[in-house]
C-alpha cells in the first residue's frame, strides 16, 4: 500500500510522515518511506540517518535523467529506467538509508541557484511509485513537496490513500478544500490530520475540515517542536498517531480482500 502525506509548507508534515513511518513499522511492516519533496532537506536528519545518494543523483541528475528520458528505447522514453512491478529490494541501495527497520528512499533535491525547475523530481517520482509492486508486509509512506503541484503531475495517481496534513491556519483550510476535490476527481481515498491543535483552535479546525474525513488528531507538542528547532532526530512518539496506522491496516486488508 502507498500512502502519500501531503500538506502546506510548514503544516508539519514531514514530522508526521516519519511518526507514521515508525508506528508503522512497529507494527511489524517493511516501511518505506519516500522523500518526494524537492526543497525540504529536514527527512533524512528526522529519522536520524545519513543523507543517501539520491535517485535522481543516480541517474546522472537533472541532465542525465533528461537524457535517459529521450533516449529512443522501443517502448518509448524512459519506459526501461525501471521495469514494472520492481521491488523495493531493486532500487538501488547506494539510494537507500536504513534506521531501525525503516528504509529512506531520497527523489531528488534543488541544490544550486539557477538551477531549474522541479519538474523532473516529479517525473521521477510518479515513475517510480507507478512501477513499484508492494507485498502485503510492505507499506510506502511518501512525504510530497508542499501545496498541490504533485497532485497536478498526477503523482498520488500511484498512491491508494492521501493523508492531508493541516495545521491551524486560513491557508491550510483552503488547500484541505482543494486536495480533497483533486483527490476526489483522481477517485482516490483521502483523510485529514489535524496538526499543532489545542483548546482555542480545534474546534474551528474541526468545523472548517469536516468531521467525518479527520482521522487524527495531533495537539502540540513542545518537545517535537523544540527538537526541530535543534535539528534533532525525532523522538517523540504520540499516541494520536495510532487511529491513522489502524485506518492504513483497515484500507490494506478491504484491499486485500478485493483481490482475493
Amino acid at each position: 500500500m502507498k500512502v502519500i502525506v501531503c500538506g502546506k509548507g510548514g503544516s508539519g508534515k514531514s514530522t508526521l510522515a516519519a511518526m507514521i513511518a515508525i508506528a508503522l513499522k512497529n507494527k511489524e511492516l517493511r516501511v518505506l518511506l519516500v522523500d518526494a519533496d524537492e526543497s525540504n532537506f529536514g527527512l533524512h536528519r528526522l529519522m536520524g540517518v545519513p543523507y543517501p545518494v539520491s535517485l535522481l543523483d543516480s541517474l546522472g541528475g537533472k541532465k542525465g535523467f533528461r537524457e535517459k528520458m529521450a533516449a529512443p528505447f522501443p517502448r518509448g522514453p524512459g519506459a526501461d529506467l525501471f521495469k514494472d512491478g520492481m521491488s523495493i529490494d531493486e532500487i538501488p541501495a547506494t539510494c537507500i538509508a536504513r534506521t531501525d527497520g525503516i528504509e529512506l528512499l531520497v527523489i531528488g533535491k534543488i541544490h544550486h541557484f539557477g538551477e531549474g525547475c522541479a519538474c523532473p523530481m516529479g517525473v521521477l517520482s510518479k515513475m517510480i511509485l507507478s512501477k513499484l509492486a508492494i507485498k502485503d508486509n510492505e507499506i510506502v509512506v511518501i512525504d510530497t513537496a508542499a501545496g498541490v503541484e504533485h497532485l497536478g503531475r498526477g503523482v498520488d495517481a500511484a498512491g491508494d490513500l492521501i493523508l492531508g496534513i493541516v495545521d491551524p491556519t486560513y491557508e491550510s483550510f483552503l488547500l484541505a478544500r482543494n486536495m480533497r476535490e483533486m483527490a476526489a476527481k483522481a477517485g482516490i481515498e483521502i483523510f485529514f490530520v489535524l496538526n499543532k491543535v489545542d483548546e482555542q483552535n480545534k474546534l474551528a479546525m474541526i468545523q472548517n475540515i469536516g468531521s467525518e474525513k479527520i482521522v487524527a488528531v495531533i495537539p502540540q507538542n513542545n518537545l517535537i517542536y523544540m527538537d526541530n528547532l535543534a535539528g534533532k532526530q525525532l523522538r517523540t512518539n504520540l499516541v494520536e498517531i495510532a487511529p491513522i496506522c489502524r485506518l492504513i491496516e483497515d484500507m490494506k486488508t478491504k484491499s486485500k480482500g478485493n483481490h482475493i
